[in-house]
């Protein structure tokens, strides 16, 4: 299984680092050995690519080539405009994969009729391109509902990406998920949670450095490889954080994955307020990074 590095593991360097980019980052992914990089291009410049010019795209795929590293490349929204676009740009640089999530609103059922709409549409492009297209379980569907669509869509092209957190904004504990999700499972994101309440009174899901947290990842990884995954992607999301949205996924509040805790929180381990100086935030996240980068081995075989 090979070790996957995301852009979004360094959201602080490129808001608030000078000069950091997506060749800082790519320099970064190859000292530290990784195998390959998962850019997110989920916004206007194409976010973390840093850039959308054709000679900018270039560029970028001679750096990855000059170092050695795989793409895959991330964006949201399966409208078909959007999903050849960006279908366009991963052949620029190279991508083999491309992950996306469901940006619809409407009810489960509606957003569900309407993915499986575009999906069926974008397939037989990604397919004629070589260029596998994964929806992933975003925060909007249970693994039954993101398995529901693939079904419906039956096209090899187009598979899941399994997030290892993801599930418990809409109440379902991620074993649960990945029970449902995995025989559509092409790539994951590993990454670590904890549930605490938020100012709300709710509770809230919480990144945290990977290996701190109440995601099982040894056993989620375990039963990835076991089905043939052939890469991860290391998503520390430290910091990040997200109401659980629904509980129509079954896990009850204050069990299993959502015991809540309590404060005072570690200002590195249960990122609550990012308050602290940018060059403070930059130092913990650089940390965050290293710890995933330490825990990950469980990834490999």
């Amino acid at each position: 299984m090979r070790r996957f590095l995301q852009s979004y593991c360094y959201r602080l360097h490129y808001e608030h680092a000078p000069g950091f980019d997506v060749f800082s980052f790519l320099d970064l992914a190859a000292a530290g050995g990784w195998d390959g990089v998962s850019i997110n291009i989920n916004a206007p410049d194409y976010r973390q690519l840093s850039g959308t010019s054709l000679a900018h795209q270039d560029a970028v795929r001679a750096y990855l080539d000059a170092r050695g590293l795989a793409c895959d490349l991330e964006t949201s929204g399966t409208e078909l405009a959007h999903l050849e676009e960006i279908l366009a740009v991963c052949l620029r640089i190279g991508a083999g994969q491309l992950r996306t999530y469901m940006r619809h609103a409407g009810s489960v059922d509606e957003t569900i009729e309407r993915t499986v709409a575009d999906l069926r549409a974008a397939a037989p492009l990604f397919d004629a391109a070589g260029v596998r297209l994964l929806l992933e379980n975003h925060e909007d569907y249970t693994g039954a509902e993101l398995t529901r669509i693939l079904d419906a869509v039956d096209h090899s092209a187009v598979g899941a990406l399994f997030d290892y957190g993801n599930s418990m904004m809409v109440g379902e504990e991620p074993i649960v998920a990945l029970a449902a999700i995995l025989p559509h499972v092409r790539s994951a994101h590993l990454k670590d949670h904890a549930c605490v309440l938020g100012d709300d009174g709710e509770p809230w899901v919480l990144g945290v450095p990977i290996g701190s947290g109440v995601l099982p990842i040894a056993q989620i990884t375990q039963r990835l490889a076991a089905a043939g995954l052939d890469r991860v992607i290391v998503s520390s999301v430290w910091g990040y954080r997200a109401p659980v949205r629904s509980w129509r996924g079954g896990a009850k509040p204050g069990e299993g994955s959502f015991v809540v805790e309590q404060p005072p929180f570690d200002p590195l381990l249960r990122p609550w307020e990012l308050a602290a100086p940018p060059a403070v935030l930059l130092e913990r996240e650089t940390e965050a990074v290293r710890l995933a980068s330490a825990h990950a081995v469980v990834a490999e075989p």
